[in-house]
């Protein structure tokens, strides 16, 4: 099957994966590019005809795209507001979609991509980079040997300094801003939820019972502002709405718990936090360490911390996940270490070979629900909510569906 790529949304995140991924990659044929902003579709359009000879269709209508006959494919990069509503209009239309990342902002949306899905059929990809990170896929593949025995626990969350690009959202034309000032909530859930749940088996034999949240003070941005920024009239007498730091914990059915955490708007250095613990022993992004239950980790005279800090790599011989070292071989490409390379590469061999996609429209609003509920529990003061099981008991089969 030929590819024909409508691309829907050129903003920061869609420009970089079209110029560093979907056109070097040359897997599809780039049809169609689409944004609000005409400077951005045409410098979208002068790249794809430089790269393919053929100039693409422009437009700032996203049902151009879907509606025309030679678009089979989308992707979705637009602001994280206007995902479902172009996703439900995919799916409708037929077209294979993948959207990037971000939180609903209903639980009706995401029943409503599952009922559209459900009916349809249409093939959905939910693009969570993080799933392939290299470390988070070894740390997949040490769970399913059993290298950390029973899993308990793991943690994760979006630890990135982002003062700069929200302040500057005006200027960039960015929706972060609007949603830092209106909303309090886990806004971006799913790194590290993402590869999380493929550890536990969310959807896949376990599920997300309930959560709480809690929000700390909103103090950031306003103080970052006031020293970078003295004279913006309209930042310095913005409220910001969003906390500097959200931390959610929530419980699944199989007994563990997982801690995410987002914290955007403090001076910090970048992390996703990713930590699995085990009966047996954890891994730990922060350190890039392996921990296991031995002799030599638990020595009461052993110093750990000067010894074995950062020993991972160690461990990429006998537990690099296979997708890795294939990739490995094939010479590591693209941006975010790759794993835009990778879910990309995925998503269109699911494509040509007709298999099911990796990540569904099931893990797609188990995870971007967070957002939502996070909202509710923060605004309830940290009180429990129940997360929906939208695939109606289906996860109990312990298979994809």
């Amino acid at each position: 099957m030929e590819i024909k790529l409508g691309f829907i949304g050129l903003g920061q995140r869609g420009s970089s994966l079209l110029s560093t991924v979907v056109l070097p990659m040359e897997k599809a044929q780039v049809t169609a590019v689409c944004d609000l902003y005409a400077d951005r579709v045409q410098e979208a359009a002068d790249e794809v005809e430089k790269k393919s000879g053929v100039r693409p269709m422009m437009t700032d209508d996203y049902r151009k795209v879907i509606d025309s006959d030679d678009v089979n494919t989308v992707v979705i990069a637009t602001a994280w507001e206007s995902h479902v509503e172009i996703i439900l209009y995919a799916m409708e239309k037929g077209k294979t979609v993948a959207c990037e990342v971000g939180g609903a902002y209903s639980i009706e949306q995401c029943r409503k991509l599952v009922d559209t899905y459900e009916r349809t059929k249409t093939p959905f990809m939910f693009l969570e980079n993080c799933c392939f990170g290299r470390r988070e896929m070894m740390a997949l593949n040490m769970a399913e040997k059993g290298l950390l025995g029973e899993i308990v626990h793991a943690a994760g969350g979006y630890h990135h300094d982002l003062r700069s690009e929200i302040t500057e959202g005006r200027e960039r034309r960015h929706y972060r801003l609007r949603n830092y000032i209106s909303r309090n909530c886990e806004n971006y859930p799913t790194h590290e939820l993402g590869p999380i749940a493929r550890v536990l088996k969310i959807n896949r034999g376990n599920r997300m019972l309930s959560l709480t949240s809690t929000a700390s003070k909103a103090a950031g941005l306003h103080e970052y502002i006031t020293r970078t920024r003295p004279d913006d009239e309209f930042l310095n007498n913005v409220k910001f709405n969003q906390g500097d730091i959200i931390t959610t914990v929530i419980k699944c059915a199989n007994g563990e718990t997982i801690t995410l955490t987002l914290d955007t708007t403090l001076p910090r250095y970048y992390s996703r936090g990713f930590t699995i613990r085990g009966t047996k022993g954890m891994y730990e992004e922060a350190t890039d360490s392996v921990f296991l239950d031995r002799e030599e980790d638990i020595a009461h005279d052993f110093d750990w911390k000067t010894a074995r800090f950062g020993n991972a790599s160690e461990y990429e011989k006998d537990y690099e996940h296979p997708v890795w070292k294939q990739y490995i071989s094939e010479g590591v490409q693209g941006t975010h270490d790759g794993m835009d390379w990778l879910i990309f590469k995925t998503f269109f061999e699911c494509i040509k070979e007709n298999k099911p996609m990796p990540i569904d429209v099931y893990d797609a609003v188990s995870w971007m629900c967070i957002s939502v509920l996070s909202e509710q529990s923060i605004a309830l003061g940290s009180a429990p909510v129940a997360i929906p099981d939208f695939t109606n008991g289906k996860w109990l089969m312990n298979r994809d569906f």
